[in-house]
């Protein structure tokens, strides 16, 4: 790694690396590897704290078929570069396996607090054991984070990069079609119909008016921010970044704190009810950008339905290693399958 860092540095800098850690984490995306390092600069010793995300091994049965962590570098310098959005600063990206057997690319340490999903913030964490003031700051923060990233202007200038290459005429339809091109990787030789059915409920349910097209920053929740304060100090996990309605980061923060809250029930837990309430996180999102979200329906399902592909991909994974057997009922492979299914009986909101 020091090896690395002088090819990036100018010479004479003698960089060195230290404290090595690699913590557990949120996702399964990508490695994590948290170092020190100090090198010259200008006559002085400047001292960093640095991180790198590095791409997972394709031996070990990715979510996700394709690792970009160049397109990841650049949105997150981007937006940096556009907004006030807290992303850590990047510094690096090398798309070489040589130096840590894989490409990475590295940013900028920050300290903070991350929600966790193992377990869940809301079974009991800094989160929900906060004060009612201080969840709805965080809340409030949260939702402007979305906010502040859909106003970024010429976003399909700007992040010409992400345009899907998917023959269809709208954003939305272009994300409706990737996701399809994901199911079809990811059932390999299984149909799932209830996935299927999803899919046909989207095609018999689609919005109007989809709305502008702005930054989506895709896997949108608090899992993938770290705070101070209960304010934002650092959003991350870019990796599902792409061009589309605003709806699509509301829905996504939506559902994703529901399908923590319906784990919860089942748990016989009280979970945190009141949290980013789908009504709540739009009437927030209003007041703060001025923008009415709508189809919240089709949105939240949109969200379920990217979500139980993911669950279903990881599901086949644990049966891979032998973690887990595969289900008589192929719909299983789902974790919220109940979830998906109320929201094809119009129920899951009632």
């Amino acid at each position: 790694m020091e090896s690395w860092l002088a090819s990036k540095l100018p010479p004479g800098s003698a960089p060195q690396v230290s404290a090595l850690e690699v913590p557990s984490s949120n996702g399964m995306s990508s490695e994590t590897v948290l170092f020190g390092a100090n090198w010259r600069e200008q006559g002085r010793t400047r001292t960093e704290s640095l991180v790198a995300r590095v791409a997972p091994d394709a031996a070990a049965v990715p979510v996700f078929p394709v690792y970009d962590l160049e397109c990841q570098f650049q949105v997150m310098r981007l937006v940096g570069a556009n907004t006030t959005v807290p992303v850590p600063h990047v510094y690096w990206s090398e798309p070489d396996s040589g130096p840590l057997g894989a490409p990475f690319f590295v940013m900028k340490r920050v300290e903070g607090q991350v929600p966790p999903d193992i377990m869940p913030y809301n079974f009991g964490s800094w989160v929900s054991e906060a004060t009612a003031e201080e969840q709805a700051r965080l809340q409030k923060s949260s939702v402007n984070v979305l906010a502040r990233l859909h106003e970024i202007a010429q976003p399909e200038r700007t992040f010409a990069f992400l345009q899907s290459k998917q023959p269809e005429p709208t954003a939305l339809r272009r994300q409706v079609a990737e996701l399809w091109a994901y199911y079809e990787w990811v059932r390999e030789d299984l149909r799932v119909p209830l996935i299927e059915r999803c899919f046909t409920w989207l095609q018999e349910h689609w919005p109007k008016d989809e709305g502008e097209t702005v930054l989506s920053w895709g896997d949108a929740r608090i899992g993938n921010i770290m705070y101070r304060q209960f304010e934002p100090v650092a959003v991350f996990d870019w990796e599902m970044a792409a061009l589309g309605p605003r709806e699509l980061d509301l829905g996504w923060m939506i559902f994703m704190h529901r399908f923590f809250e319906d784990i919860a029930a089942k748990m016989g837990l009280p979970g945190m009810p009141h949290f980013l309430r789908r009504d709540d996180v739009a009437a927030t999102y209003e007041s703060l950008s001025g923008h009415t979200p709508r189809d919240l329906d089709f949105y939240t399902m949109y969200a379920a339905l990217r979500h139980g592909i993911i669950m279903s991909r990881i599901q086949r994974r644990a049966i891979h290693f032998g973690e887990a057997t595969m289900p008589e009922d192929v719909d299983d492979l789902i974790m919220h399958r109940a979830t998906l299914e109320a929201m094809l009986a119009g129920t899951y909101w009632k």
